[in-house]
């Protein structure tokens, strides 16, 4: 399988089974276009293509054939086996904490039911904290590394809690041989100096939540009275960041049906001096007036690709959703299987209740247990543990599958009613974020080898070895 695709004023062909990238001059790809498989005749090609001379259409017809040959262009499938896709027992080996369901803000679009994820205003107590410590390394196995995510709500509301819980964690680092890594996710509107202080000695990695533009940003993320926070949260945020060396941050915003023209919040927050940005789709059912709806699929795309046209030229910020790496790619397990909630990730509420992420939460048929009892529902976990691009039929003819891995199984419940079945409109938008990812790098490796008519392709090339797919250029 083959997908071409023309973006940044490129001509772009991926390979998907070996996931090698190839830039191509006009008449190659228009070949390659004509290619159904690796057999397709020449003599075809030739009469489909009377604008080009037969001679030149034989000689990208070649190039393209020992492209084939190498095993860069319409690579066969059989290199990965599916039965290795399969999670049997996995050690979890991520935690989503959340110490706090209440938050000091009411966002509209909030999945989590401005914060209480429908379940009640609680925060957690120290010793679920500590209990869900426990369980984590208790199941983690042989694993070393473990990341924690503090998570609301707000949990700055909970900020001794999660002093408590970092000072415990790290106490039992060293008798059961983990190491634990901690991420905090926040809206800001607590912060202070103190609290930035610690955050930036403990945690290793922090998100902060601006939607972007302070009129898109107060729209939504408002406190209980309407007032907006961007004048209130962004200075902070700037104090944090400040702060923060080389330990790793970003900035998460969201957009919705009401800011479509979200590449300008993006610019927005990098204006801000924030380099580190994501600004995400909404997750919300389809009847809710801010929901991203199928029509809105071609201003989403046109947005995306406006935003790469821009990072063509402007190099001051990363945008997380065009982050693809071609220079030494995540193995093939992980591009069959994906993000690993319930089974390799879990979210633990403030009574102790766990779930497969924290898009589940409140959701009883996918509870996994409880941190304060023994037990772990295998029979959910083994519902997550089997979903991967062979699992989900969708999958089978879309040329993302290995880098989008099937998509989110709470964005599918949402809309479709079945962890297994891909949100349409979410993959939508991933196949344009992965073509403009693709299209930044491939403009990048152009700027420094110029086309001749004895070179019509640069290949951003990829082979399989082992587990690992590795990309180099060619």
């Amino acid at each position: 399988m083959v997908h071409t695709f023309s973006l940044l004023g490129q001509n772009i062909a991926v390979d998907v089974n070996s996931g090698a990238v190839h830039i191509l001059d006009e008449i190659t790809y228009h070949v390659l276009r004509q290619m159904e498989e690796a057999a397709t005749p020449l003599d075809k090609i030739i009469a489909a293509l009377g604008q080009y001379s037969p001679e030149s259409i034989s000689e990208s017809y070649g190039e393209l054939q020992e492209l084939v040959a190498k095993g860069e262009l319409f690579a066969p499938a059989d290199y990965v086996d599916p039965a290795m896709a399969m999670i049997k027992n996995a050690p979890v080996k991520a935690l989503c904490l959340h110490v706090s369901h209440d938050c000091n803000l009411r966002c509209k679009y909030c999945f989590a039911a401005t914060g209480d994820f429908g379940t009640g205003r609680l925060l957690m107590d120290v010793e679920t904290a500590k209990a869900a410590i426990d369980f984590v390394i208790a199941r983690s196995g042989a694993r070393r590394n473990i990341d924690v995510d503090f998570f609301g709500g707000e949990p700055l509301m909970a900020m001794d809690v999660v002093r408590e819980t970092v000072a415990y964690a790290r106490s039992r680092e060293a008798e059961c041989g983990k190491c634990f890594r901690f991420t905090i996710t926040t809206n800001g509107v607590l912060l202070d100096d103190e609290t930035i202080e610690y955050i930036n000695r403990e945690m290793d990695n922090c998100v902060l939540s601006l939607d972007g533009r302070r009129e898109v940003n107060d729209r939504f993320r408002v406190s209980p009275n309407g007032k907006g926070s961007y004048d209130v949260i962004v200075p902070k945020f700037k104090k944090l960041v400040a702060g923060r060396g080389d330990k790793d941050f970003y900035l998460r915003g969201t957009f919705t049906h009401e800011n479509l023209d979200f590449a300008e919040d993006v610019l927005a927050i990098a204006d801000e001096g924030f380099q580190q940005i994501s600004v995400e789709p909404v997750s919300a059912e389809e009847n809710c007036d801010y929901a991203l709806r199928e029509e809105d699929l071609p201003a989403i795309c046109a947005e995306y690709e406006k935003l790469a046209q821009i990072m063509k030229e402007r190099h001051d910020f990363n945008f997380f959703h065009f982050n693809v790496d071609l220079t030494q790619g995540p193995c093939v397990i992980k591009r069959i299987r994906g993000c690993g909630a319930g089974c390799e990730y879990v979210a633990i509420t403030p009574e102790g209740d766990i779930y497969p992420c924290h898009q589940f939460v409140g959701r009883e048929e996918y509870k996994l247990g409880n941190v304060h009892q023994e037990g772990f529902n295998m029979e959910v976990s083994d519902q997550f543990a089997g979903l991967n691009i062979y699992t989900r039929k969708e999958c089978g003819d879309c040329w993302a599958k290995f880098y989008c891995t099937g998509g989110c199984s709470a964005s599918n419940l949402t809309v479709n009613g079945d962890i297994k079945t891909p949100n349409h409109i979410a993959c939508e938008m991933e196949r344009k974020r992965l073509e403009c990812a693709i299209a930044l790098k491939a403009a990048a490796a152009a700027a420094s080898v110029a086309f001749s008519e004895s070179n019509p392709s640069i290949s951003l090339n990829a082979s399989a070895s082992g587990n690992t797919v590795r990309y180099a250029f060619c």
